[in-house]
């Protein structure tokens, strides 16, 4: 029940919808609801105005194929990460492929605040394993913004006299920060590492990046239903869905009297999940207006150079 997250979120994602309807998607893809990228063993490195993800790595095809290939290829026991895949490598392998995208996650953000640590730029990754999944909630919720964004939260409610048995003062606003922050917390803490380890879920947003704007936005709306399992197919998305609800439920324990019960608890659950399902919006279009942004501001540096 964030309110700055909201519409933060919110005020990014309409300027996001209305550029991503610029020529910057690819053609239209034949289906509203694409298949699950399959994990690759490779990937690129690109960074767009402060989000570094991976791109999976095109392998160019020759005019002419060679006749022999040279020894390098032909070692036995060699591997090249563009030709592994997981039924290719080991688990030991699957996990070092796996800390190495974790690794470039944990420094993507938006606007070069937001985290974005919990998504897949390039849609495509190697399953993580429980441990790891625990090691991504501790980093995005002990990140400095979302202290920040729990004292802009209670800030705003200490000015609406939110939760008024919370009073006013400075002990009223520790307890308005305090609710805040444990809302984000607890619900990140279930949703994200606890219920994705026992159900095998994966926790991460898997970018679309191309097909109509219609497509990418189902497809980031639906994120919030639907999720990649460990076993890299679609599924529906029960650790977040019932990890917003379990922390809804838990917030009955540190909110006043007054805003308790069973259909409260019902409010924030669904609050977080809308709030969720513009994230994704906003994680899916924020490369594509990033990219038209600085093209323009090249654009604009280029004629500006140029006139005499």
């Amino acid at each position: 029940m964030t309110k700055l997250l909201l519409c933060c979120t919110a005020a990014l994602a309409f300027p996001f919808c209305v550029a991503a309807q610029q020529p910057l998607t690819s053609s239209a893809s034949a289906s509203l609801l694409p298949d699950a990228p399959l994990p690759q063993g490779s990937a690129a490195q690109v960074e767009v105005a402060g989000i570094s993800s991976s791109l999976p790595a095109q392998t160019p095809v020759p005019a002419q194929a060679p006749a022999a290939q040279t020894p390098a290829t032909q070692a036995p026991g060699a591997t090249t990460p563009a030709a592994s895949t997981p039924a290719d490598q080991t688990p030991e392998e699957r996990h070092a492929q796996a800390e190495r995208e974790l690794k470039q996650e944990e420094s993507q953000h938006m606007l070069g605040v937001i985290p974005s640590y919990n998504s897949v730029m390039s849609g495509e990754a190697a399953p993580i394993d429980a441990k790891q999944k625990f090691h991504l909630f501790f980093k995005s919720s002990i990140d400095p913004f979302q202290f920040f964004s729990a004292g802009v939260d209670a800030l705003i409610e200490q000015g609406e006299n939110s939760y008024p048995e919370y009073h006013q003062g400075i002990e009223g606003y520790a307890k308005r920060y305090g609710a805040a922050f444990a809302d984000s917390f607890d619900g990140n803490f279930w949703g994200n590492a606890v219920l994705p380890s026992v159900l095998h879920q994966d926790p991460r947003y898997f970018r679309l990046g191309h097909g109509t704007f219609k497509t990418r936005v189902w497809y980031a709306v639906i994120s919030t239903v639907r999720c990649k399992g460990d076993n890299g197919k679609w599924e529906p998305n029960y650790s977040n869905v019932f990890g917003n609800f379990i922390g809804g439920a838990i917030s009955n324990f540190y909110y006043p009297a007054s805003d308790r019960g069973v259909g409260l608890t019902l409010e924030r659950g669904l609050t977080v999940n809308a709030e969720g399902a513009l994230g994704s919006l906003a994680v899916e279009f924020y490369p594509d207006v990033s990219k038209w942004y600085h093209n323009r501001k090249a654009r604009k540096a280029a004629a500006a150079s140029a006139t005499p």
